[in-house]
């Protein structure tokens, strides 16, 4: 799927984010934010009430095992994440084997126990809402994930 654009009239395909360009409105700094970067995942938390607004940017070539598995100190991430993709696809595959994917635009709810990886030259772009450790239970998302037809 492209995003479109209108230029003098016609309608094009949106540039690809190819590289992390930070001319790009979606992933320039955030003024305010807190700034952080782990294991090559840039991540900017703004806290507004009791949820954290996040903006994390995966860059092309970013896979969970290879590079932050050991960081977390954990094989799968135990993190639910919900918000909107952006920018990019990644991929997740959860511990029983099925693997989703999260292509922009689209809304994102993954349960914990996962892991992902980006597909593609873009960087992939999330914007996230959370509570920290009590993200599944506020937003009552289930705590391991399950296949919506039962099986």
């Amino acid at each position: 799927m492209f995003l479109l654009y209108k230029i003098r009239g016609a309608v094009e395909p949106a540039p690809r984010r190819s590289t992390m360009n930070p001319m790009d409105p979606l992933l320039s700094p955030i003024q305010n934010a807190e700034h952080r970067l782990i294991g090559g995942v840039q991540v900017d938390v703004s806290r507004c009430g009791s949820v954290r607004v996040k903006r994390m940017i995966y860059p092309p070539g970013f896979n969970w095992a290879e590079h932050l598995s050991d960081i977390m100190g954990s094989k799968l991430c135990m993190h639910a994440h919900v918000g909107f993709m952006a920018a990019g696809q990644i991929n997740v595959r959860f511990a029983d084997g099925c693997v989703k994917q999260y292509k922009a635009p689209q809304f994102v709810a993954v349960e914990p126990g996962h892991e992902g990886w980006v597909v593609g030259n873009e960087p992939a772009v999330l914007i996230e809402f959370d509570f920290e450790s009590e993200t599944v239970g506020k937003l009552g998302l289930p705590s391991v994930h399950h296949h919506e037809n039962g099986k």
